[in-house]
C-alpha cells in the first residue's frame, strides 16, 4: 500500500486538507489519553500505531518514538524534527474535561493541544510530506519524546544518542509561528538560611527567617550586570519559603527555593556564584545543565525563516533545546501563553498553518 502522503497526492483534490485532518484526528487521541511526565507510554502506543498505520516504520526508547524518512543517506546532513507528548498535570481551575478533545468553532480544547500537541502533530504531518521523496539534500528524524516538561533523564536527552549526527533541529513548541532562535536556561537553587534556636518569649536565638527574608530581598533587588539583545537581564525568583516547627520556637533553619531564568551572557555556574556572593544563606544549585541556548542569526535555517518574512526573537521558556549541542531553532503552533492553563486550547487553522511554515523552512533550505 502507498504511503500516506503518495495516498493523499494520487487519490485526493485536497491532499494537504487530508493530511491535517489525519493528524488533527491524532490531535485528538493524544489529548484523549493522560500522558503527565513520566507516564507517557500510552501516547507513544498511539504515535507509534498512527505511524506504522501508514507505513513508516519506528523506533522506541522508552517513551520515545522516532522514525527516519525512506531514503535516508549516511552521505547527507540530518535534521531533526522535534517535539514532546508529555503534559504538565492539569491545574484546578478547567471547565471542560481536560482529557475530552472538544471542537468548538475553530478551537480544540484539551490538555496538551497548545503545549506542544497542535507542533508536534504538524511535524507529524510535515515528516510524512516529505517521507519519500527520492531527491531530499538532507535526511529528517522525526522524534516525539517524553519528560520535556520535567527536562527528564529519559526524554530527549536518552535519545540522542542512539541518533545518528544531527546537523541542525527544529524543534516544536508555541512561539505564534515566529522563529525563537535563543532561549533562556533555567536553574533551581536551594537556599538555606541558618540561625540559632531560642524559645519565642524570651531574646533568645538567632531567627533564620530573618536571615532568610534579608536574603530574599537582596537576590529581588541584584540586577546581573550583563543583559542580553535577544533575551534581557537574568531573572531571578524566589517562589517557595518553608520555616519553623512552632510558634514558641525561634526557628533555626529557613528553607528557600529560586527560580533563575538565564540569559547567554551567563553560565549556570555563574549566575551561582554571583548570587552565593551577595547572601548569607547557603545556596545550592540543583543542577547547572539547563543553560541558555539557541543559534547564531546568520544560520541558513534562521536566514531562511527570514525569507519567509519571520522575525526572530528570544523566548523566555525553556525547552529540550536547552540539552541539544547542535544549533536549534524553536518555532510552532500556538501560543505560549496559552501552556500550563486551564481550558488549554488550539485553533485548527494554526495546525494547518504550522504544517505549511514547516514545509516552506525545508522545501527552501540549503545546509
Amino acid at each position: 500500500m502507498a504511503s500516506l502522503v503518495s495516498k493523499f497526492m494520487n487519490q485526493s483534490r485536497n491532499p494537504m486538507g487530508d493530511l491535517v485532518s489525519s493528524i488533527t484526528e491524532l490531535l485528538k487521541t493524544l489529548i484523549a489519553i493522560p500522558s503527565v511526565s513520566k507516564e507517557e507510554d500510552k501516547t507513544a502506543d498511539a504515535i507509534t500505531s498512527f505511524m506504522e498505520h501508514h507505513h513508516v516504520p519506528t523506533d522506541r526508547l522508552g517513551n520515545n518514538v522516532w522514525a527516519k524518512n525512506q531514503h535516508f543517506r549516511d552521505d547527507l546532513p540530518t535534521i531533526l524534527l522535534n517535539s514532546h507528548h508529555d503534559t504538565v498535570k492539569p491545574v484546578a481551575g478547567w471547565t471542560k474535561n481536560p482529557h475530552n478533545p472538544l471542537l468548538e468553532n475553530d478551537k480544540l480544547y484539551g490538555l496538551g493541544s497548545n503545549d506542544a500537541g497542535g507542533s508536534l502533530v504538524a511535524l507529524i504531518g510535515t515528516f510524512l510530506h516529505f517521507y519519500n521523496r527520492t531527491n531530499l539534500p538532507f535526511n529528517l528524524i522525526m522524534a516525539a519524546t517524553a519528560e520535556e516538561e520535567i527536562s527528564g533523564a529519559n526524554g530527549i536527552a536518552s535519545l540522542l544518542p542512539q541518533l545518528p549526527e544531527i546537523a541542525i533541529g527544529i524543534v516544536g513548541e508555541p512561539t505564534l509561528l515566529q522563529p525563537a532562535i535563543a532561549e533562556k536556561g533555567l536553574m533551581v537553587i536551594d537556599g538555606m538560611a541558618h540561625g540559632r534556636a531560642g524559645h519565642a518569649a524570651r531574646n533568645e536565638g538567632v531567627n533564620a527567617i530573618y536571615i532568610a527574608l534579608e536574603d530574599i530581598k537582596k537576590i529581588r533587588d541584584y540586577e546581573f550586570p550583563k543583559v542580553s539583545p535577544l533575551l534581557g537581564a537574568v531573572k531571578a525568583t524566589v517562589t517557595q519559603i518553608s520555616a519553623g516547627t512552632q510558634h514558641n520556637v525561634v526557628p533555626d533553619a529557613c528553607q528557600f527555593v529560586i527560580d533563575v531564568r538565564s540569559n547567554e551572557c551567563y553560565k549556570n555556574e555563574e549566575i551561582h556564584g554571583l548570587l552565593q556572593g551577595v547572601v548569607k544563606s547557603e545556596l545550592t544549585a540543583r543542577s547547572y545543565r539547563l543553560n541558555s541556548s539557541g543559534i547564531e542569526e546568520g544560520h541558513p535555517l534562521v536566514r531562511r525563516a527570514m525569507a519567509l518574512s519571520l522575525k526572530p526573537f528570544g523566548s523566555p521558556t525553556l525547552s529540550d533545546q536547552a540539552l541539544m549541542s547542535f544549533p536549534t531553532l524553536k518555532i510552532g503552533c500556538g501560543d505560549s501563553a496559552r501552556s500550563h492553563t486551564a481550558d488549554e486550547f488550539i485553533y485548527l487553522r494554526e495546525i494547518e498553518e504550522g504544517v505549511n511554515l514547516y514545509i516552506r523552512l525545508l522545501e527552501g533550505l540549503h545546509i
